[in-house]
Order: C-alpha cells, then sequence, then structure tokens
C-alpha cells in the first residue's frame, strides 16, 4: 500500500485545493421587467421567458414547462 514518505505542506495543499472555490451565480437582466434573473430560466418577478409570459407573475414556478 502507498503512504507518503513526508507530510503534505500547507502550501502544496493549498495549491491543490485552488479549483475547489465555490464561484458566484450568474445574474442576467429580464428583457421585460429589468429585473435580475438567473440566465435560462423563467423571471421569478414577471413569469415571462424568451419575450413570452409562460408564468402568472408572482406565482409559483415550480413545475413550469416551457411551451
Amino acid at each position: 500500500m502507498a503512504v507518503p514518505k513526508r507530510k503534505t505542506s500547507p502550501s502544496r495543499r493549498g495549491m491543490r485545493r485552488s479549483h475547489e472555490a465555490l464561484r458566484s451565480e450568474a445574474h442576467a437582466e429580464c428583457a421585460t421587467c429589468g429585473e435580475l434573473k438567473r440566465p435560462h430560466h423563467v423571471c421569478p418577478h414577471c413569469g415571462h421567458y424568451d419575450g413570452r409570459e409562460v408564468a402568472e407573475a408572482g406565482g409559483a414556478l415550480k413545475g413550469t414547462v416551457r411551451v
């Protein structure tokens, strides 16, 4: 069984973990109401997606299907 010969230094450990940082969520401006929303998602404020209303404004978006 392979066992490390030396303790991994904090610098080396940090370099290995450098890609594990959390990224900030992307936000885009809604073309209809101007509020911030996730890209490629229905706007939670006005219910529009791709220039069309696909859900009621302020209603529940869970289970909304794009037609």
